[in-house]
């Protein structure tokens, strides 16, 4: 069986001179620490409330083993399953202070919580009353400015643009493609969803806040339609996964339309239960109306085009097509009706293993 689900690295790895049990209690030191001063943070003062990972961000430039190690535990490998999770429970209960079950040891990266045997239970989203309290200020970004597009990612966007969010898995993928398609004006990833104000990564990552990873779509409705944005959400990823997309599982992972219209919404139904049929399975997506969309840290917004970043994604596409206009209600059918060129789907289309290994520009309609 592969361990790393076909991933092969492309270069050598590095000589590993620090022994990994003594690397990974430094991050469990690390992770309990922190998580206690979160719990203590959010008015949590209970003795018995459970550990939290809580993670490095995926700096580019950070190539460390703990880095490494950390970015293989948040995505949720079977390595982690099979190797890491019986070793992080017995390094909690004997090398750390005081008593940590396993059970109550969960972990962000997962949203489930750990057993000695790998055992892992459903994740679910928490209550307006358990979800972590957040905080009034604001994400603040370095740079207004899109890395790719150049355009500002947050409003107030040119009269003539739409918006919506959109959730496939994790945002670093997801972003790439509604980027890339044209007539889409700008892009920014952040949280939506949930419970918890002005949430940090760590925070949604713990599971705690109920949100999801999500990107906000700005996009000029005169050259592309809602229902092509439609179709490249349901075809750059599996719908049908619940709480997680390929090896990402959690609650932050789900898939979900967030509209800001009547006819966002029935669109998006339709879109659904059509894509639904030609699936054969049922559809996990929530369609619900969009709430507060905050930002995520500067570091995630267009990560995939930013010189050293991890080319990591783990959707699925089903390389099924929503194609035609036959499923658009007749009544929105003259407005909403495709606008972006057949020759853009067989070029630029999701794959199958892939969604990120195209050109970072956004496809322009005179090259199709």
């Amino acid at each position: 069986m592969n361990l790393y689900h076909g991933f092969k690295p492309k270069t050598p790895r590095p000589v590993q001179t620090e022994p990994y049990s003594a690397l990974l209690k430094r991050i469990l030191v690390q992770i309990r620490s922190t998580g206690q001063e979160s719990d203590k943070a959010q008015g949590q003062t209970s003795t018995d409330a459970p550990a939290h990972f809580v993670l490095l961000p995926p700096a580019p430039q950070c190539t460390s083993p703990v880095h490494k190690i950390s970015l293989l535990l948040r995505r949720r490998t079977a390595l982690s399953h099979a190797f890491f999770t019986p070793l992080l429970s017995t390094l909690l209960k004997t090398t750390l202070p005081g008593s940590v079950s396993s059970v109550s040891l969960r972990s962000s990266f997962t949203n489930r919580p750990l057993s000695m045997f790998g055992m892992f239970k459903k994740p679910e989203l928490p209550t307006a009353a358990t979800a972590l309290k957040g905080r009034d200020e604001e994400m603040k970004l370095g740079s207004n400015k899109h890395f790719v597009l150049s355009n500002p990612i947050k409003g107030p966007f040119p009269e003539n643009m739409e918006v919506v969010v959109f959730g496939t898995g994790c945002f670093w993928g997801t972003e790439k493609g509604f980027w890339r398609m044209p007539g889409v004006y700008s892009t920014a990833v952040g949280y939506a969803a949930g419970f918890t104000p002005n949430p940090t990564y760590e925070e949604v990552c713990s599971g705690r806040t109920g949100h999801n990873e999500v990107v906000h779509v700005a996009y000029d409705p005169s050259i592309v339609s809602f229902s092509d944005l439609l179709r490249l959400f349901w075809e750059s990823h599996d719908p049908s996964q619940g709480m997680g997309q390929g090896n990402d599982s959690g609650t932050q992972y789900r898939s979900g339309i967030y509209f800001y219209s009547e006819e966002q919404k029935v669109l998006a139904e339709a879109s659904k239960k059509a894509y639904e049929a030609l699936l054969k399975r049922k559809i996990t997506t929530e369609i619900i109306p969009a709430g507060p969309f905050y930002y995520a840290e500067e570091y995630h917004q267009q990560y995939l085009a930013k010189p050293g970043s991890r080319p990591y994604c783990s959707a699925q596409p089903q390389g099924i097509s929503l194609e035609g206009v036959e499923w658009i209600p007749e009544e929105l059918r003259s407005k909403y009706a495709p606008k972006i060129p057949a020759t853009y789907w067989s070029q630029h289309a999701p794959r199958p293993g892939c969604t990120i290994k195209f050109d970072n520009k956004q496809v322009s309609l005179s090259s199709l």
